[in-house]
């Protein structure tokens, strides 16, 4: 029997500007799966650890995108999968992304790499929607891609893999609460004025053009969202004041990842990474809620197999 184990890294979505649009995978947190060919064809899930997901082949997003790949390739063996998280679901950093797109790609080694990265994305995708209903593709292609991405379109799906400046570090603190991707999405206003949106779009623009020149204070002055993030910061309890603390130590930039609760923050360098990640910590430890944090550099690569 083959056995194969993958490393599927968490991701940040939005980044600030960029709402459905943008994402970027990270390098210390993530989940591991073991992919096991079998001759008996199907999938089966053998072992879930570190959350309580169901272990139903078509309500589990892995185990779901898994099926759908077999079937698409008509492939003649099965797949017996097990899955560690390395995270917790609903934390806003991609978990079900991490499962799907992890998914997709184990499989595809099997396949001796039938599928393109646009390919596996638009498998992930379809994991996402068993998931939390929607076939959003932010989180799934950072994760594949690896590095910063941007979904430039989704009729036809069109994925832009973006450079990652070498200095460029994240810094992120998941609150031990939770927030529903659904309520999330029903805080936000169903019009925007023009003023704003020009003023967003020209943000996306910025980060873009920052990346591609490894242009920090750009990054910094482009990592604004005047859009999502004043509606969704009411779900997270003293957002502001990590935000604040992120800035005043140095951050470029912080915002809500994903749909939160998780808050990230990005810093150029281990040194003011370090100081900012204090800060936060300081600006947290009297809240009475729970927390976990890392520091983590911007993952270029996306899987990796173990």
């Amino acid at each position: 029997m083959e056995t194969l184990k993958i490393f599927s890294p968490a991701t940040v979505a939005n980044v600030s500007c960029g709402f459905d649009s943008l994402g970027f995978a990270v390098d210390a947190v993530g989940d591991e799966m073991t992919f096991t060919k079998t001759t008996e064809k199907g999938v089966k899930i053998t072992k879930i650890t570190g959350a309580n997901l169901t272990y139903n082949v078509d309500e589990n997003a892995a185990s779901a995108v898994v099926k759908k790949i077999l079937v698409e390739a008509n492939a003649n063996f099965g797949i017996e999968l097990t899955i560690h998280k390395g995270f917790s679901p609903g934390s806003g950093l991609g978990s079900s992304a991490a499962s799907a797109a992890g998914a997709a790609f184990g499989v595809n080694q099997f396949l001796e790499n039938k599928y393109s990265e646009l390919e596996l994305t638009k498998f992930a995708m379809f994991g996402e929607e068993v998931a939390c209903g929607s076939q959003i593709a932010d989180n799934v292609a950072a994760a594949i891609y690896g590095g910063f991405v941007l979904v430039r379109s989704y009729n036809p799906l069109e994925i832009i893999k973006l450079p990652v400046p070498s200095e460029l570090r994240v810094v992120a603190i998941h609150p031990q609460i939770e927030v529903k991707t659904k309520d999330a999405r029903e805080v936000l206003p169903t019009e925007i004025l023009l003023k704003d949106a020009v003023t967003q779009w020209a943000n996306v623009g910025g980060l873009i053009a920052g990346l591609y020149t490894d242009n920090y204070n750009l990054i910094s002055n482009s990592l604004v969202d005047i859009i999502v993030e004043p509606h969704r910061k009411k779900l997270i309890p003293f957002f502001d004041d990590v935000k604040n603390a992120a800035l005043k130590a140095g951050a470029l930039g912080a915002g809500i990842s994903g749909s939160g609760p998780t808050i990230f923050a990005l810093c150029k360098g281990d040194e003011i990474a370090k100081n900012v990640y204090k800060s936060i910590e300081e600006s947290y430890k009297n809240t009475g809620i729970d927390f976990t944090m890392f520091t983590s550099k911007v993952n270029s690569e996306g899987m990796k197999i173990l």
